[in-house]
């Protein structure tokens, strides 16, 4: 879990699952939708992951100022039912670069013993 110290988030933090579901919408760009970020994420990480999960999570992001969401027409294909599409904000950027930047500076800080050694 990171502390985000961003402008008026004070206090949120961002948890393992949320940096990838984060990184998940920011690959998909303008196609993140539950369905394709939980696909995403299983795609790129190798585990499966349920949909109540990514949906908890983005719940929790657009709660804390991370995310936006917006409801996309109904179509005919999904019986009438509206997607809900997500788009990072300007705090959902910032929290993601500086989850980004604590696990680069403490890798680059791991001595390079310890991959030598078992």
């Amino acid at each position: 879990m990171y502390y985000v110290n961003v402008n008026n988030m004070k206090g949120s933090y961002l948890g393992e699952f949320e940096e990838i579901v984060l990184l998940a919408v920011a690959m998909l760009h303008s196609e993140a939708y539950g369905y394709a970020i939980s696909q995403t994420i299983g795609t790129q990480t190798g585990r499966q992951v349920s949909l109540s999960a990514v949906h908890s999570s983005l719940h929790r992001l657009e709660k804390k100022g991370f995310l936006t969401s917006q409801l996309a027409g109904a179509t005919t294909q999904r019986g009438g039912k509206r997607r809900r599409f997500f788009a990072m904000t300007t705090d959902g950027k910032s929290a993601l670069r500086e989850a980004h930047q604590v696990r680069q500076r403490m890798w680059n800080l791991v001595p390079t013993i310890v991959w030598e050694s078992n």
